[in-house]
C-alpha cells in the first residue's frame, strides 16, 4: 500500500487494475458480496488521496459497488479482454481509439437495490424469480431506484445528438426513423436503443422496454438516419387467460436514446389493430 502510494503522488497520472478472477466469478456458485474482494477497495481509496488523476480499471464481468466509486475520477470496465487487454487498454488510455462498450447490466449503488434481493436466497434450496417481468432496468424503472451506471451506459471521447423520432404505422407494423449526429472532433460509436411503452395496458407492463438497437460508427460532423421495422410482437404482452400474445389498439410511446435513464428522444402514436 506504501509504495502503490507513493508511486502514484510521484505520478503525473495513476492507473489502478482491479478486479474478480476464477476465484470470486463463475458458474458454479454466487458471489456473496458485490464489493472487490481482498484489500482492492481501501487499494483505490489510498492511490486517490495520494493523487486525484486516478484511473479505475475493472477486470470483472458482472457489476461492482463500493463508496470509492463516488471518488473515482475515471472508471473503465474491461471485461476479461483476454491476452490482448493491456494493449486495448493502452490504446483507449493514450486516446488511440475511442471507447465504444455499453454496459450490457444495471449497476446498483448497493446490493439491497437489486431486484432478486426480495426473494433470494429463497427457502430450503428454492428460489422464486418474484421480480417477474420486472427484471434488470424495469425493475429500476417501477421501483423509481436510481442505478449506479443504467444498462445501456458507456461514454465517449466524442458526443451524439439525436434528433426527432418519426413513426410511421400500419395497423401493428411500424417503422421507425431517427437522425443521430456525431456532434464532436473524432469519430466514434454510439449504440442507438428503442424501447417501447404502452400506459394504457390493461395488465401491469413495466414503464419501457427494449425492443431493438444498433450500434453506429460516425465520422465527426456525420448525420445518419437510423431506422427500425417492428412488428406487432414489439407491442405485445402474454396475455394469460387466451394463451397467446396480445397487441390492444391504442397509443403507444418510442423512446429512443443511449441507455435505459438517457432517453433523448420520443414520440407517441396510435395502434390499430
Amino acid at each position: 500500500m506504501a509504495r502503490a502510494e507513493a508511486a502514484a503522488a510521484a505520478a503525473d497520472v495513476a492507473l489502478v487494475v482491479v478486479g474478480l478472477n476464477g476465484d470470486w466469478e463463475t458458474e458454479g456458485k454466487d458471489r456473496e458480496s458485490l464489493e472487490l474482494p481482498g484489500e482492492q477497495s481501501e487499494l483505490i481509496e489510498r492511490v486517490i488521496a495520494a493523487n486525484p488523476r486516478t484511473v479505475v480499471a475493472l477486470n470483472a464481468g458482472s457489476p461492482i459497488t463500493g463508496a470509492w466509486m463516488d471518488r473515482a475520477p475515471a472508471l473503465l470496465t474491461l471485461w476479461y479482454g483476454g491476452q490482448e487487454a493491456g494493449n486495448a487498454l493502452a490504446d483507449v488510455l493514450f486516446g488511440d481509439a475511442c471507447p465504444s462498450g455499453r454496459l450490457p447490466q444495471t449497476w446498483p449503488v448497493r446490493l439491497e437495490d437489486n431486484p432478486t434481493q426480495e426473494t433470494y436466497p429463497g427457502e430450503d434450496g428454492r428460489v422464486v424469480y418474484g421480480e417477474g417481468v420486472f427484471m434488470g432496468y424495469r425493475w429500476y424503472d417501477s421501483k423509481e431506484i436510481a442505478p449506479r451506471f443504467a444498462f445501456g451506459h458507456g461514454l465517449s471521447y466524442t458526443r451524439f445528438e439525436y434528433g426527432a423520432v418519426e413513426v410511421q404505422a400500419t395497423g401493428a407494423d411500424v417503422e421507425v426513423r431517427v437522425p443521430v449526429t456525431n456532434t464532436g472532433q473524432r469519430a466514434g460509436q454510439e449504440v442507438i436503443q428503442l424501447y417501447v411503452s404502452d400506459p394504457e395496458a390493461r395488465v401491469v407492463r413495466p414503464e419501457k422496454e427494449l425492443r431493438a438497437f444498433r450500434k453506429l460508427t460516425l465520422e465527426p460532423g456525420e448525420l445518419r438516419v437510423v431506422r427500425f421495422s417492428l412488428g406487432s410482437r414489439a407491442f405485445a404482452f402474454w396475455d394469460s387467460e387466451t394463451h397467446d400474445w396480445c397487441v390492444e389498439p391504442g397509443a403507444f410511446e418510442i423512446l429512443v436514446g443511449g441507455a435505459s435513464d438517457a432517453i433523448r428522444s420520443r414520440a407517441t402514436f396510435p395502434i390499430q389493430v
